[in-house]
């Protein structure tokens, strides 16, 4: 039977031979993981358009055997020397002169060692997102890890929300949001958990401190698990305490924004389209300036990748296409609000994976 990292590799190569690129030099952990099933953390793989070629993976001593057990049908050559002097070496002795690489994946540094390798030999060009734009769509097989990595977030964020009272500080409460996650079967988390309380919670990204809750105060917590490679990203907004009239009117203008977002989440929308929803939303309110980031973007095996979901954007989605939608409001010395979840593109319906309450909660 074919293995869906085969079938994977030959999209590629489909994609090569529209681009007439003859190979392609695969330098991104998630890309080579996507291809092959490798989940070592150093390496170079290099894909050729011809069928049924092999895929060559290169390494270093210490993921040989693991790269051979975790991949099919790759050939796997141990690097002699730095990595990318030896990427080069290989190419400059293998057939086909256009190779092609994603120049938002490679340092000048390496790209510098690369073509010092390869001499004249081999004609670089830049071909960004050949592999990001396979990843995009997810399969059916995708799609039931990020459920479960989404069953996950939402059975930790509802653990979480039990700690919220006064006098425990941040970090106690993103400790155990990660311990959760793990005793559940995650591999990890999909990036630093956030926990923040009042004022901190107009940080978008802010990072868990030593912070004590107290009694009114705003909390913002953004989590995520990764499993079986996959990710989840959620984030609720409590108020521990009772909050006033203009905390509550903020909290609504956010839950309609992030309503008319998910509704305009379909087969065929444009990125922009689903942003502008969220935008118009909060403009009604007349509170768009509060809103600072984009209202989503792209899950799967890393946190953040295509489509983005922001002013502007064109690219328009497609069945299997899992973005978040999160806009939120940022107040500075006051604190913030957002609510995120992840949602699937298919055919004919949208699916929201996170399914926490997002209803006005006070603790």
């Amino acid at each position: 039977m074919t293995s869906v990292f085969a079938k994977r590799r030959r999209a590629l190569q489909t994609r090569l031979a529209q681009e007439k690129l003859d190979r392609l030099l695969v330098t991104h952990l998630a890309d080579w993981f996507y291809l092959t099933g490798f989940t070592g953390d150093s390496g170079a793989l290099i894909i050729s358009r011809e069928p049924g070629a092999a895929a060559t993976l290169i390494t270093d001593g210490r993921f040989v055997e693991q790269a051979g057990a975790e991949s099919s049908g790759v050939r796997i050559v141990r690097q002699a020397g730095a990595l990318y002097a030896a990427a080069g070496n290989f190419l400059r002795t293998s057939r086909g002169r256009h190779v092609g690489f994603d120049p938002t994946q490679l340092m000048v540094s390496q790209r510098g060692a690369l073509s010092k390798a390869t001499g004249k030999r081999v004609a670089w060009r830049a071909a960004p997102g050949l592999v990001s734009g396979l990843r995009m769509c997810k399969d059916a097989a995708e799609l039931a890890a990020m459920r479960r990595a989404a069953r996950v977030a939402d059975e930790v964020m509802s653990l979480a929300a039990g700690m919220l009272k006064p006098g425990i500080r941040e970090f106690e409460v993103a400790a155990e949001i990660e311990y959760q996650m793990r005793k559940r079967g995650a591999s990890g988390t999909a990036f630093e958990t956030i926990v923040a309380f009042g004022a901190r919670a107009a940080l978008p990204h802010a990072r868990a401190t030593g912070k004590r809750l107290r009694k009114n105060e705003l909390v913002v917590l953004d989590l995520g698990a990764i499993l079986a490679h996959y990710c989840s990203d959620i984030t609720r907004t409590y108020y521990v305490g009772r909050a006033s009239s203009r905390v509550r009117g903020w909290y609504q203008a956010v839950l309609q924004a992030q309503g008319a977002a998910i509704a305009a989440v379909r087969n065929g929308a444009s990125c922009g389209d689903v942003d502008a929803a969220a935008r118009n939303v909060l403009a009604g309110h007349r509170l768009e300036r509060y809103f600072v980031h984009s209202t989503g973007h792209g899950l799967g095996l890393e946190v953040h990748e295509d489509p983005r979901v922001a002013k502007g954007q064109t690219r328009r989605l497609e069945p299997g296409n899992a973005i978040t939608i999160e806009p939120g409001l940022y107040f500075a010395g006051v604190g913030g609000i957002r609510i995120e979840d992840d949602v699937v593109v298919h055919e004919n319906r949208t699916e929201v994976l996170t399914r926490v309450s997002r209803d006005f909660t006070e603790l």
